[in-house]
């Protein structure tokens, strides 16, 4: 075995998971398994230690790293545990001498290496060939985050907001439109906030203008999740102007409560996501909504819920990531009145049940629809607003029109017209 990934959480994680395993390779690094975890909740910490074990039992020889935000957070915990021969935090886990076989079992430092990641102050850029079986690519654009939500424990993870280069992301996108990738997807932990440490300070919306102008062979952009209040200018006219940049974007909304907006201590409002949802729908008509959303947060009350499961439907939502409430120790909401773990649990089920609600009346409106489909695996692609459509005959990779000929219980079935356009 060389050097296998374990990844959990988010785009930025599968990314970096691609950087990792090439800079371990190159550190000479060899029968290893990296895990690389996230800390957004205690489960996602829960499911990380149990893929300790499980690797651990599955390869008795092999040595394994635990990194990625729950190491950095929690990083005695991990190192705490039998099966685990190394802790590297967030601010290494990127460079090849952090994986250099010297570092083990060296007596001068125990196997917990996690800096203090309040200190970095750069994200370095690393250009990657692909992302292995995948079809789209993701390329990060900024790391960190320099807000302090009431709930999250991702600032203590990734430390403070900082950006990639523009012309290091341009270049980045070039090289994987040359390497085949027909998708691009820009991530990071909070990719609204790109641009003010970096010279003449651009902004997430220059640099999708700046990537769709000097790679004019892309055939998709997508932007992952987004802090709504943050978007600029820039980004709308990007929205407006260039149907490369795909109608489909994720909103960091959490609640459709102004009060429980202002104790998670976000920045917007419910009319705010609302008008802003409906600024881009006037500039794209067949603009589709996605959105995070924290079901039983501290204080919650019924009719508090009652407006976060209305905005649902006002605001169109489509594509929900619904999350029960989850104490985070050392942040302020753990310590404030909690709500009923059980009810927690049935709020994100009835939020899950309309998002699905949702989700169907979408697919139900594209039926006889024409649309451009990427084809990822197995027969199985993505339209331009992120729909899942099943595609027989269809190869990874391709970028197909496809007639929409009915609706499956995970998104749509349809026919291969020719190559898209």
């Amino acid at each position: 075995m060389a050097v296998e990934t374990v990844t959990f959480g988010c785009r930025l994680n599968a990314y970096e998971a691609e950087v990792m395993k090439s800079e371990a390779q190159k550190a000479g690094l060899d029968n290893a398994i990296i895990i690389n975890t996230c800390a957004v909740t205690a489960e996602a910490v829960k499911q990380a230690k149990q893929a300790v074990r499980k690797a651990r039992r599955d390869n008795p020889a092999a040595r394994i790293i635990v990194t990625g935000c729950a190491a950095q957070t929690e990083a005695r915990s991990f190192g705490d545990m039998a099966e685990v021969d190394l802790v590297i935090g967030n601010a290494d886990k990127m460079k090849a001498q952090s994986y250099a076989p010297m570092v083990f079992g060296t007596p001068l430092n125990d196997k917990v290496q996690v800096n203090d990641i309040m200190s970095v102050r750069e994200t370095a850029g690393h250009l990657i060939e692909g992302m292995d079986g995948r079809a789209r690519a993701f390329v990060q654009v900024q790391n960190g985050c320099d807000h302090r939500c009431t709930f999250c424990i991702i600032p203590y993870g990734r430390g403070p907001s900082r950006s990639v280069p523009m012309g290091m992301v341009v270049e980045q996108v070039k090289k994987l439109v040359a390497n085949g990738y027909r998708e691009v997807v820009l991530t990071g932990v909070d990719i609204t906030s790109y641009g003010p440490d970096l010279p003449g300070s651009p902004t997430l919306g220059k640099l999708t203008q700046a990537i769709l102008r000097h790679v004019p062979d892309l055939p998709r952009l997508r932007i992952s999740s987004i802090d709504s209040i943050e978007a600029d200018e820039a980004l709308y006219d990007a929205v407006a102007s260039d149907r490369r940049l795909m109608p489909h974007l994720h909103l960091s909304l959490q609640s459709g409560d102004d009060m429980i907006l202002k104790r998670m201590k976000r920045r917007h409002s419910r009319d705010d996501a609302l008008a802003i949802v409906g600024k881009l729908r006037a500039l794209r008509p067949d603009m589709v909504f996605g959105a995070d959303i924290i079901a039983g947060f501290p204080t919650e009350t019924d009719a508090m819920f009652a407006n976060t499961l209305a905005i649902v439907g006002e605001a169109d939502l489509t594509y929900l990531h619904v999350f029960p409430y989850s104490p985070r120790e050392g942040t302020p909401a753990a310590r404030m009145p909690q709500v009923n773990k059980k009810l927690a649990r049935d709020r994100a089920t009835l939020l899950r049940a309309e998002g699905e609600s949702q989700f169907q009346k979408l697919c139900a409106s594209r039926v006889g629809a024409i649309e451009n489909v990427l084809v990822e695996r197995n027969g199985l692609g993505r339209t331009e607003q992120f729909v899942p459509v099943a595609v027989p005959g269809s190869q990874p990779g391709e970028l197909l029109s496809v007639r929409i000929t009915g609706t499956a219980a995970d998104g749509l079935v349809g026919e291969a017209l020719k190559e898209a356009a």
